[in-house]
């Protein structure tokens, strides 16, 4: 499959979301580059705002099985993984499947459980596996995890761990709609939690495809002088005044793959300097903690990064 195929999926994943799903292109976008680049995606966002109809639709238009997990205080880790119970019958334990083990799992307000839950998706997340009773297990391929939270300071939230949020490679809100877009989706709904086009949306793609695209997207060309761009722009957050912990390592690889899922995305076999900027926020916003004067001057950590990645000159030969 050559670039130009993984443009066209990506075209067609939009297309049909945009079908069932009213809110912002670019949001579409990176859910769909999160798929087919192989990355994990957060949502953080007010409650109403569309996050479950996005990840239904991307799921539902990429032919993946899906799973929806709804996070309580009380939930378990067995509850998302899976657990061994004595069959009576065979004389054995039998092991029954968590919801977990779906290509395309909704992690739904991810932040309402304890950390000890929310740590159950880690190995899941780097490895595409569990371990469950002492017995590692292979998840469906591709696995694809949508997380989505409630801001910070929502009744009964408990802040994700670091280790947690470093799996995530891209980070996005939805925000509230335009006034166009709010008029649409009345004009498209009917009754409250009825949704007549997402249930009869089909598959445009599937997950051979989603496969070969990711392998596709891992060999996009990137040239020395775009990664040292990149690896500056992931440096400078360790130094800038307004960060109090910068972007991890693991972060640098995360940019190189979103930047190149962008350019393939784009119908480019290389990655250029632009690709790189506008992937820095999505992928180093959730991974930096800002200072207490950043948080007093009510900084955001998304355009922190932008202003960071702007202040980097761009190399000009590729």
């Amino acid at each position: 499959m050559d670039n130009r195929k993984a443009a066209e999926i990506a075209e067609k994943l939009e297309g049909s979301i945009a079908e069932v799903f009213v809110g912002s292109g670019e949001s579409v976008r990176l859910a769909v580059l999160g798929l087919l680049g192989g990355m994990h995606v957060l949502v953080e966002d007010i409650p109403g705002v569309g996050k479950t109809t996005l990840a239904v639709a991307l799921a539902r238009s990429a032919g993946l099985s899906f799973s929806r997990i709804q996070f309580t205080p009380d939930l378990l880790p067995a509850d998302v993984l899976g657990s061994s119970l004595w069959d009576p019958s065979k004389g054995e334990f039998i092991f029954r499947e968590g919801p977990v083990n779906a290509q395309c799992v909704l992690a739904d307000e991810l932040n309402r459980t304890s950390p000890r839950t929310q740590s159950a998706f880690l190995e899941a997340m780097q490895d595409g596996r569990i371990t469950v009773d002492g017995l590692t297990r292979n998840l469906p391929s591709p696995f694809f995890l949508i997380g989505t939270q409630n801001p910070a300071g929502f009744a009964g939230t408990f802040p994700l761990p670091e280790a947690e949020l470093d799996r995530f490679a891209l980070s996005f809100t939805l925000g509230y709609p335009t006034a166009e877009a709010e008029a649409e989706i009345l004009r498209r709904r009917g009754l409250p939690g009825e949704n007549r086009a997402l249930d009869g949306l089909q598959a445009v793609t599937g997950p051979a495809e989603i496969e070969e695209a990711r392998k596709e997207i891992s060999g996009i060309h990137l040239a020395e002088t775009v990664r040292d761009y990149l690896v500056s722009i992931v440096r400078a957050t360790r130094n800038h005044p307004h960060v109090r912990l910068g972007a991890s390592p693991r972060s640098a690889i995360y940019l190189q793959q979103a930047a190149r899922a962008r350019s393939a995305c784009a119908g480019r076999d290389y990655v250029m300097p632009e690709d790189v900027e506008a992937m820095a926020a999505p992928v180093l916003s959730h991974r930096i903690q800002l200072s207490s004067q950043a948080r007093l001057e009510r900084v955001d950590a998304a355009a922190c990064v932008r202003t960071i990645a702007a202040g980097i000159g761009k190399p000009t030969g590729l």
